[in-house]
Formats: C-alpha cells, sequence, structure tokens
C-alpha cells in the first residue's frame, strides 16, 4: 500500500483550488451527470482561464500586425505566447513555429529534414505514434531510404536506449523518437538516446514526439538538445487547433514552405490567431501558480519546473494508489481478473497511463460497462491505425487505456478502482 504523505500529494485545499481551475472536472457537459473523466490521455481536462482567453481575444477583429493600439496588443499577446512556449521547452535558441495540429508538425518537419539531409536510412521506432511513424515511412518510401524501427521492451513499456542506437550509423539521416508511450506510460530516456546517438554520428538530426508527455513531466531543450519537438495544447489544458513545434538553429534555416519576402527562418504561414497564444500563456501561469505555492522563485521558467515537478509528484502517487490501492479498495494489481499490462516497478519512468484488461471481458464492452458507472475510459484495440503497430509489439490485442490527471483524487480513484472490481467480480461470477 502506498504511504501517502505531503511530498507527493497535492494538499486537499490545494486540490481543491486545482479542481476549481478546469471545466467539467467531475461532471457531463451534457448531462449534468457526476463522472469521472480518466481519458485525458486522448485530451485533457480544459483550463477555464486558457479556453476564456481564447474566446475573448478571438474576437477581435484586428490584425496584429498594424500599428494601431489595438493591434499592437494583440502583437504583444502573441510574443508573450511565443516567450511562454519557450519557457514549456527551456528553448533559449532555436525558433517556435506553428501548426493546425502537432500530427501537421511532425510530417512538415520529418519532410524537412528527410528531403534535405542525406543519409540513406531513418531510424524510428514500433512506439511512435501513427504521424511521426507514418511520416517517416512516407518519406524513407518517397527518397528511397532504408527505414529502420527499433522493438519494444515488453518489460518496461518503452524502448530501450541500445536498440535505438545499434540502428543508427554515418548514413543515419533522422532520428525520430517519442518521448512516451500513450499505451503503457513509460517515458525514454531522451537525454541519455541523444548523448548516445550523437556518440554515432554527432551531426545527427533527432525528432522527438513530447505530445503525450508534455502535461505530466519537465522537458528541457537544453538538456536533451535535439532539432525538433513538438507538444499539442489541447492535450495539455488548452485549446484546439493549434499545434506547436520547436526548432533548432540549423532546422529552421532548411528550406520550409514560406513566404520568400520573409527572413529566411521566419516559418510563420498566414496571420497568427493571437487567442491561440493568449491560451498558451494562460497554461504556463497556471503551472507557475502551482510552483508558487511550494517556492519563493521568481524566474518564470524556475516556477514552471517547480509547477510541473508537483504535477509528476502527485500524479505518480495517484498512479501508485492505482495500482496498490488503500485501506478501503483494492489496487488493479489485485483484483482478481483484472490485468495490468507492462506493469513495471520504477513507477518514476512513467506517466499516469494504465493499460488493463479484464478476463472474459471484450475491451470495448468493458468501456461500454464502466460508462455505465461514471467512468470514462478508452479501448485501444489492434483494428485501430492509432493503436495496432504499438499493442502488436507487445504481444498485445488491445487494453483498456485509464489516463486521470493530477486535478483527480484519491477518492476519484477509490471509486475508479471500486468500479473496476465490481465490473471484474460480475463478468467472472
Amino acid at each position: 500500500m502506498v504511504q501517502l504523505t505531503n511530498e507527493t500529494l497535492f494538499s486537499n485545499a490545494l486540490l481543491s483550488e486545482i479542481r476549481e481551475k478546469f471545466a467539467f472536472v467531475d461532471t457531463d457537459p451534457l448531462t449534468g451527470k457526476r463522472r469521472l473523466f480518466f481519458d485525458n490521455a486522448g485530451g485533457s481536462y480544459r483550463l477555464k482561464t486558457a479556453n476564456e482567453k481564447f474566446a475573448q481575444y478571438d474576437l477581435i477583429p484586428d490584425h496584429p500586425q498594424r500599428d494601431h493600439e489595438t493591434a499592437k496588443l494583440l502583437a504583444e499577446l502573441e510574443q508573450q505566447g511565443i516567450d511562454d512556449i519557450q519557457t514549456i521547452f527551456n528553448a533559449k535558441q532555436g525558433k517556435i513555429a506553428t501548426y493546425l495540429t502537432a500530427s501537421q508538425a511532425m510530417f512538415e518537419m520529418t519532410g524537412v529534414i528527410a528531403e534535405n539531409i542525406e543519409g540513406t536510412n531513418i531510424v524510428t521506432t514500433a512506439l511512435e505514434h501513427p504521424s511521426a511513424f507514418d511520416a517517416a515511412t512516407f518519406y524513407a518510401n518517397k527518397l528511397g531510404k532504408e527505414l529502420r524501427v527499433a522493438p519494444t521492451n515488453l518489460v518496461t513499456g518503452g524502448v530501450d536506449v541500445e536498440e535505438i542506437t545499434k540502428l543508427i550509423d554515418r548514413d543515419t539521416s533522422l532520428l525520430s523518437v517519442i518521448y512516451a508511450s500513450n499505451i503503457s506510460g513509460a517515458i525514454l530516456d531522451i537525454e541519455t538516446i541523444v548523448k548516445e546517438a550523437r556518440k554515432i554520428k554527432p551531426d545527427l538530426y533527432i525528432i522527438v514526439d513530447a505530445v503525450q508527455h508534455a502535461p505530466h513531466g519537465i522537458i528541457d531543450i537544453e538538456k536533451t538538445p535535439v532539432d525538433v519537438m513538438n507538444i499539442a495544447p489541447y492535450k495539455f489544458f488548452g485549446v484546439r487547433g493549434f499545434g506547436i513545434a520547436y526548432l533548432s538553429e540549423r532546422v529552421a534555416k532548411l528550406p520550409h514552405h514560406r513566404l520568400f519576402g520573409k527572413e529566411d527562418d521566419h516559418l510563420q504561414l498566414g496571420s497568427p490567431a493571437p487567442g491561440h497564444f493568449a491560451s498558451i500563456s494562460e497554461i504556463v501561469n497556471y503551472v507557475c501558480w502551482i510552483g508558487r505555492q511550494f517556492s519563493d522563485e521568481q524566474d518564470r521558467r524556475e516556477l514552471f519546473v517547480e509547477g510541473m515537478t508537483r504535477i509528476g509528484l502527485h500524479e505518480q502517487a495517484l498512479l501508485e494508489i492505482m495500482l496498490n490501492g488503500t485501506e478501503n479498495v483494492k489496487g488493479l494489481r489485485n483484483i482478481p481478473g483484472v490485468t495490468v499490462y507492462l506493469d513495471y516497478e520504477d513507477l518514476s519512468k512513467r506517466d499516469l497511463i494504465l493499460a488493463i484488461r479484464i478476463a472474459h471481458l471484450d475491451y470495448q464492452e468493458a468501456v461500454l460497462q464502466y460508462g455505465e458507472e461514471g467512468v470514462i475510459v478508452y479501448d485501444r484495440v489492434a483494428t485501430s491505425i492509432y493503436s495496432k503497430r504499438m499493442l502488436e509489439s507487445f504481444g498485445m490485442d488491445g487494453a483498456v487505456r485509464v489516463s486521470p490527471l493530477h486535478c483527480n483524487t484519491i477518492v476519484e480513484i477509490e471509486k475508479f478502482l471500486d468500479v473496476t472490481q465490481r465490473i471484474a467480480e460480475r463478468v467472472n461470477d
């Protein structure tokens, strides 16, 4: 059983304040009925202020690239948003590029590198999201390059460093690797991957998909000096219709789709949407607000790191409760008929995601039965293009994916465990 301490969990008072900042944190937006939303790996709870600021500024008709007062305000909002994106990445150099989605960013940047950097092969892993894996496959096929795929680890649920690096050689033009899995929750050791990969090829171009990991942990371009890293605000408490990528200086200078009248590294196509940037700033404001509850630091990046650290600690404690239970309810590891897939003891290498199975129950049927109990989870099955390759790499045909967030409480985790036990007992009687 997990030992609950103030060092890991948010206090009840702080957690209450946190929950007030999110919309529909415990109710269905259509029916108004109470529910548990444990599908944050497919989106996330929305910060009220992030959506309010987006709506507020998106109503303004003015163009930010004008000289009057309102236009200048919008331009300042955009610049603050870019500064805050750099805070998230800890990007002291390089450029920020925006897209409709993070998947679009992945395809665009994979193409920019693959088409302009010499080499005979592209390296990726079996764990990648389709936007990364399919982008690597598309350009490998288009350019006649060999696609090399590192296998997953059936114990950790991730990909071992050496499985990636043994595929890299002096002819590798690109390495594309995910930060954390949206099925197993496994966090890859990106810092070591970057270091070891560049021992083999010092000028290797590296892309990292950080969409899944960004809402749960710290990302730091200074420690992991990759060439491209993407995030998706809608999975980070924000709004849809916006994808973000950090680009290294050398990638920013490669040929891109751009307006020729602009500077070579100016990557923005069309008019920006200031509301999106205002929304991002609210996300950073929120994480920094959590940081201030634990630190007197004034530097914005340091406050952001403190906030993300505390989010991670709370989520790790919730994960341990889900696995091992409390004095009130059994954990998933101890409920008869329940299997926790890719159950790895070191929870510091896990984001708050679990893949489970209830014996004798179809995954989709399990999701329906959870829904009838007011619990929203999601089935990841091998017939889905978003799951097939990853699941098959683990020898799995599917899973029920459970993904709470840091605004969830112990009581809510206990309710989920109680529902799980009742479903398992009902099916296996």
